[in-house]
């Protein structure tokens, strides 16, 4: 059933050559000091508990708080651009970021470390919403897919280059740089922004709906600390279960509220778009498979391999040059085969190569771990891609920024469930307290590859021109891209 209130997506302006790179640049910032700052910290981790005094365990809450300020604050990014403006908002989204890492840097105690974690955190719920949504709004919707290709990477390279940088800048310098090297990356985001975006707002709402906030925040804040814990023992196992009760009766209290409040903080009639529906949900499905190797790859070759740290890092850093060298292909993949066969082909492939990795051996060549991995990353990057450009291809206008709001949120999401998932199968696979073996990580390979396939009915649901006004590809006979059912 098609959506009646919904218009057919409005092409932008062209940008002038010079914006056309510091638009997407500084969207990338964002997108990279987010990501990097979730995963960064890790190795680091022994060393800041012994200068704070703390203990390695306890540093969890360090990564913890600034996860859950993300998955609180997301939800109302959507609003506050509509009221303040986009650059407004970017600028003091960065701010807030460069700030709060300023003060990790500075941190003396483990209180202090977690409410500057915090601060980032909030920052980096505005940056990478309203950093979509500033791109959505700048570039024609054909020129969205090479734009999209650039800025993605960083949300590609993030997970796998954090532990390895995290553990280079504490081996030779001290972790303090960590978060000081956010600094000028920073203010250099805010420079650019406030020289090079636009300061559009959307359309004005009543008010903001702060019980839905309050009621989506919580259950947000049970379900994020649940994928944070569940399968790591930070937490008893009745506690996750209870996280999980609290958090899914939330956001079910939530869902109710939402079909009787005029405005939303997080607007779930956006579902009735296909392409933004199947985007959003059979895309999070595979974005939990395909984020779960570059946390498994890392403990396989350290726990099950015994490799070093750096040689870990090194290895799985290699799944983001092949998103890098991807990038432009994408285009033309786009193009000639459109989102539905592009998405279908995909996760098969995506498939056969996650459970390819149950076929490593603490023996086999590094070249060819190398090769492979890197194979990975091309089909990663396709997969990331194609659903976050799907999620918007034919959203309208008007409703852009709730759209950003609302998939940010099951960004999040899914992307948590993809480590937890595979921490809870490694966890059972293992035994309570034991370290998993190589053989574990084998089978948690091969259950995490079936989910690529768990997607492909959603992806079979597609029509042929949905998102081709993104895309540029022409099925025969279509003459506008649809939007709704």
């Amino acid at each position: 059933m098609s959506d009646p209130t919904a218009t057919p997506p409005m092409a932008a302006p062209a940008l002038p050559s010079r914006l056309r790179l510091l638009i997407p640049l500084v969207v990338a910032f964002g997108f990279l000091m987010e990501q990097l700052d979730a995963t960064i910290i890790t190795t680091a981790i022994p060393d800041i508990a012994q200068s704070l005094n703390a203990t390695p365990l306890s540093l969890n809450l360090a990564i913890t708080s600034y996860v859950l300020s993300l998955a609180v604050f997301i939800p109302v990014s959507g609003w506050i651009s509509d009221r303040y403006g986009t650059r407004n908002v970017i600028c003091a989204a960065f701010a807030l970021f460069t700030i709060g890492s300023a003060t990790c840097g500075l941190a003396t105690s483990l209180p202090m470390l977690v409410a500057a974690r915090i601060l980032q955190g909030l920052g980096g719920a505005m940056m990478n919403p309203v950093g979509r949504l500033i791109l959505l709004r700048a570039f024609p919707r054909e020129q969205l897919v090479r734009a999209m290709a650039y800025v993605s990477i960083p949300s590609l390279l993030g997970p796998t280059l954090g532990p390895l940088l995290g553990g280079v800048i504490t081996t030779y310098a001290s972790w303090r740089w960590i978060f000081y090297v956010n600094i000028p990356f920073g203010l250099m985001a805010i420079a650019i922004a406030w020289h090079s975006v636009e300061n559009p707002r959307g359309i004005a709402r009543a008010g903001f709906d702060l019980p839905g906030f309050l009621i989506c925040g919580a259950g947000m804040v049970l379900l994020q600390f649940m994928l944070e814990t569940v399968g790591r023992g930070a937490v008893p196992f009745w506690a996750d279960l209870a996280a999980l009760a609290g958090g899914a009766a939330l956001m079910a209290v939530f869902v109710r509220h939402a079909h009787r409040t005029a405005n939303p903080v997080l607007d779930l009639s956006l579902f009735h778009i296909r392409s933004f529906r199947v985007g959003s949900l059979a895309g999070g499905i595979s974005r939990i498979a395909i984020n779960a190797p570059p946390f498994l790859l890392p403990l396989l070759f350290q726990l099950g391999f015994g490799y070093s740290a750096m040689q870990s890092g090194s290895l799985t850093f290699v799944v983001s040059l092949g998103a890098v060298a991807i990038r432009l292909v994408n285009v033309w993949l786009l193009r000639t085969l459109g989102f539905p066969r592009l998405l279908i082909a995909n996760s098969f492939v995506a498939t056969v190569s996650i459970a390819g990795f149950a076929l490593f051996r603490a023996d086999t060549p590094h070249w060819l771990l190398i090769a492979y991995i890197m194979f990975y990353g091309v089909v990663r990057s396709i997969q990331f891609n194609a659903v976050q450009m799907l999620s918007y291809a034919d959203m309208p206008p008007g409703r852009l920024s709730a759209s950003t709001s609302l998939g940010g949120v099951v960004q999040q999401l899914t992307m948590g469930l993809g480590v937890s998932l595979s921490a809870a199968l490694l966890g059972i696979l293992a035994g309570e307290g034991a370290t998993p073996t190589a053989t574990d990580f084998r089978h948690v390979f091969l259950v995490i590859a079936l989910l690529p396939l768990a997607a492909l009915p959603g992806f079979f649901s597609l029509q042929p021109q949905d998102g081709s006004a993104v895309s540029g590809h022409r099925p025969r006979g279509a003459t506008r891209p649809a939007v709704g059912d």
